[in-house]
């Protein structure tokens, strides 16, 4: 099943294209990395999908549906996790937030009697979240307590307190070690048996390890099968790989399939 298609998008700022015939498939199930160089559009890219912007031509398709109208099936980590680390606020309290509306209204006849801060719905609904990312023992913690790693799986089971059908995450470990990276990769890698994922990301030589699929986004969108045809990373232990390199890899068997009349699958 596609839970997103994309065919034909282009999308201009005031006249400058950003993106050019973008096509782009995430079947169910699927770990989708998408790597660029900055200015690509990878970010407008995911503003589109979201239903943030409105391309100018071609079509976008989530679970068959417009962006705007399927906002529901989407569960969205943004990059940066290190604001107000000073504020007083809990673990359970930031998983909270991603409560979807119906977890408010199906309140027990005793909740609506007496009131209470979070529903039986809502407190079930967050803890096997943060069991799923290993977080629920630090449930009552405050978030600035936690490392960078910590947060980022708060923040991905708050995302997933939505039940999202499509996680998608912009750069989650920007800030994180080389362990702490595949842990949180490993974690998304699981999550695919749920819904599928689609991650920005310069940690390449982690990102391959676990995507089904590598998208080079500039301008144009090239997708790159792993699971058909897998990149070896010859990369000395502990260093990443790099991003320019596998780029200019990507956008050289583009430049051929595009010269043979084919994209590669």
């Amino acid at each position: 099943m596609k839970v997103l298609e994309i065919e034909g998008l282009e999308f201009s700022y005031e006249r400058e294209a950003v993106l050019s015939d973008v096509a782009l498939e995430v079947d169910d199930g699927e770990f989708v990395a998408i790597i660029g160089p900055n200015g690509g559009g990878k970010s407008t890219l995911l503003k589109l999908i979201m239903g943030q912007l409105l391309p100018d031509r071609g079509t976008i398709r989530l679970l068959g549906k417009f962006p705007r109208e399927a906002r529901n099936e989407i569960g969205y980590v943004p990059q940066n996790t290190n604001v107000n680390l000073d504020f007083p606020i809990r673990v359970l309290d930031v998983v909270m937030m991603g409560n979807p509306r119906r977890h408010r209204e199906s309140v027990s006849w005793w909740e609506r009697l007496f009131p209470v801060r979070y529903n039986t719905a809502e407190k079930r609904c967050a803890y096997s979240t943060l069991e799923k990312v290993s977080m629920a023992e630090e449930l009552g913690r405050r978030i600035g307590e936690l490392s960078g790693g910590q947060r980022q799986r708060v923040m991905i089971a708050r995302a997933l307190c939505a039940h999202p059908r499509l996680l998608i995450l912009d750069e989650p470990t920007s800030s994180i070690d080389i362990d702490g990276q595949k842990k949180i990769y490993a974690l998304l890698k699981e999550l695919t048996g749920e819904l599928s994922v689609l991650v920005v990301s310069h940690d390449l030589s982690v990102v391959t390890e676990y995507a089904d699929k590598v998208v080079y986004v500039n301008r144009r969108a090239y997708t790159h099968d792993l699971r058909h045809n897998p990149i070896h990373l010859n990369t000395p232990e502990g260093e990443h790989f790099c991003e320019i390199e596998l780029m200019q890899m990507l956008a050289e068997q583009n430049c051929e399939c595009e010269l043979h009349g084919g994209k590669e699958s």
